[in-house]
């Protein structure tokens, strides 16, 4: 008799599970046998909501509960496809001819929902996970707001209202076409998207892992998105701030470099204002390779459906100088072989401000050598402009404006040496060549300048030392830095002083041929050479100079 006392909580508990066994069982079987009903209904609901032919290749249920501890049902299907025509509050999509591919397409989803439900409130989807979603949205010229309710619509019986406690969604492409036939479609490829509290009518909340396409990488968002506006995708509002790091900028061809940005943004899709900064630690040219700290901070238009962006305002420090611009850079667009708009690039246009800056940072940064020429304080106004190409920026890029150099110091030894004499023989101090052999002299520059193809146009330039103000125009090569200069050398003295001692007197006849105004000598002269081996002359002629190599 205690044996049989002993086993009996063995029998209760063996009888439990058999039956808790059997019961699973049936609910497995259940769940199957209505698969085929629930499958046809997805089918109808996205049939009826779309107004769209619709197919689904697999669908599968199951019971089950969350880590929560929540009972549900689980599903998931493959192979969903929506194809036009399709409506969507009251915009109708007619079908076109021929037919083409299917407004949406999703490789596969899983969703779990609650087997409990409260009348008059809304129903919870738990989780709605998508992978590979590719939507394909049809120009706006081919919606037609639908002016009359359908026969069968009954706006007396109340819609049940769904909300989706959290999705998350891989691989998503989203496409719009544009009415604009000078317009490509506007293509959004989003790596990872997640949201909460997803419903209809209604902004969303989510982060997102958006793919940029040039310069690559990846841009990290959160904010609020919606609602979306239908009949114009572009006009839907959204607001967030992003993180980019890690963009590689050497995919434009003729620089390099690793760039860094962060941001806030708000307004629609169409008309966002972006607000942030830039960094980029090794920003260069990469035909010279020297690299400079380059940082912005920026007030600009973005256009998100094209990615054309408007630049209100930006300052920028690279290295040690500050300069500021705006302008826009908007992409360019050509017909393909197949008939359609392709961008083939972006055209800057901008207005550039140098108002604190050394010279010697611009000249390292757009030079090989690993001493600047020139040192100094320079402002410069220039417009830039650089437009689409395979070529390098160098030789895409025209840049006029006019400059000012400030307290200029070459620091070419041999460079100094020739301006050193220049000013002591204009004072008409050549007797102190020797002794100021040391001497740093500093040079004023201000001019107009043209930069176009790699070559350096300056129609006007006044350079002055002490002693001599030189008036020049002519041409800089960017490669092989060829210097080809004419102009003239207005001095203080005489030519007789300028060459001083025995020679300066026996030119003393020569004064009055060079004397202009009543003041020193003006001498006509040209630059020739390279910028490490200048050759200084007279240009007497008014044309080539013996000494002076052909153009």
């Amino acid at each position: 008799m205690p044996e049989r006392r002993a086993r009996w909580p063995y029998w209760v508990g063996g009888s439990v599970l058999a039956f808790l066994a059997t019961v699973a069982i049936v609910v497995d079987i259940l769940a199957h046998r209505a698969e085929p009903f629930v499958r046809q209904q997805v089918i109808q609901a996205l049939s009826e909501r779309f107004h769209a032919h619709v197919e689904l290749d697999s669908f599968h249920l199951a019971l089950g509960n969350t880590l929560r501890g929540e009972w549900g049902v689980w599903g998931e299907g493959k192979g969903l496809r929506i194809w036009p025509p399709a409506e969507v509050k009251g915009v109708e999509v007619p079908i076109p001819q021929p037919p083409v591919a299917p407004l949406v397409r999703l490789d596969e989803f899983h969703f779990h929902a609650p087997l409990h439900y409260k009348s008059g409130q809304p129903i919870h989807i738990t989780m709605v996970r998508l992978k590979g979603l590719d939507i394909h949205f049809p120009p706006r010229s081919h919606m037609r707001r639908a002016s009359e309710p359908k026969p069968d619509d009954d706006s007396s019986t109340p819609s049940v209202s769904l909300v989706i406690d959290a999705l998350d969604c891989t691989d998503v492409k989203f496409t719009h076409e544009s009415d604009n036939p000078n317009k490509v479609p506007l293509e959004f490829v989003i790596s990872k998207f997640k949201a909460k509290g997803v419903h209809s009518g209604s902004p969303v909340n989510f982060e997102a892992v958006v793919q940029n396409p040039k310069p690559p990488g990846e841009i990290h968002t959160t904010g609020a998105f919606g609602p979306w506006m239908v009949d114009d995708p572009g006009n839907s509002p959204i607001r967030g701030d992003y993180t980019f790091k890690h963009a590689d900028l050497s995919v434009f061809n003729g620089i390099a470099g690793t760039l860094d940005s962060k941001g806030h943004y708000i307004g629609t899709l169409r008309n966002m204002q972006v607000d942030g900064a830039t960094d980029t630690p090794d920003f260069q040219l990469e035909r010279f390779g020297h690299t400079m700290v380059l940082h912005t901070d920026f007030d600009a238009r973005v256009d998100g459906t094209t990615g054309d962006t408007w630049l209100k305002s930006v300052n920028a420090t690279m290295d040690s100088s500050h300069f500021t611009t705006n302008g826009q850079i908007v992409r360019v667009l050509k017909p393909g072989d197949d008939g359609r708009m392709h961008s083939i690039g972006h055209d800057i246009a901008l207005n550039v401000n140098v108002d604190r800056a050394h010279i010697e940072d611009f000249l390292r940064l757009a030079t090989d050598s690993p001493v600047p020429i020139l040192a100094g304080g320079v402002q410069v106004q220039a417009q830039l402009h650089i437009p689409p190409g395979k070529q390098s920026v160098i030789d895409r890029m025209t840049l006029k404006g006019n400059f000012q150099l400030n307290d200029a110091l070459f620091t070419s030894l041999t460079v100094q040496k020739k301006i050193r004499e220049l000013s002591l023989r204009g004072q008409g101090k050549p007797q102190e060549l020797k002794s100021a052999e040391d001497e740093k002299i500093k040079s004023q520059v201000q001019g107009d300048f043209d930069l176009r193809g790699g070559v350096l146009t300056i129609p006007r330039v006044t350079y002055t030392v002490p002693g001599a103000d030189i008036h020049l125009h002519g041409t800089y090569r960017t490669k092989g830095q060829t210097l080809d200069f004419t102009g003239t050398a207005k001095m203080q003295a005489s030519i007789s002083k300028m060459v001083g001692g025995w020679k300066g007197f026996l030119l003393k006849p020569a004064d009055r041929f060079f004397r202009k105004n009543g003041s020193g000598a003006e001498i006509p002269i040209y630059i020739a050479g390279t910028r490490d081996d200048p050759h200084f002359g007279y240009n007497g002629g008014g044309g080539t100079h013996p000494e002076r190599p052909d153009r």
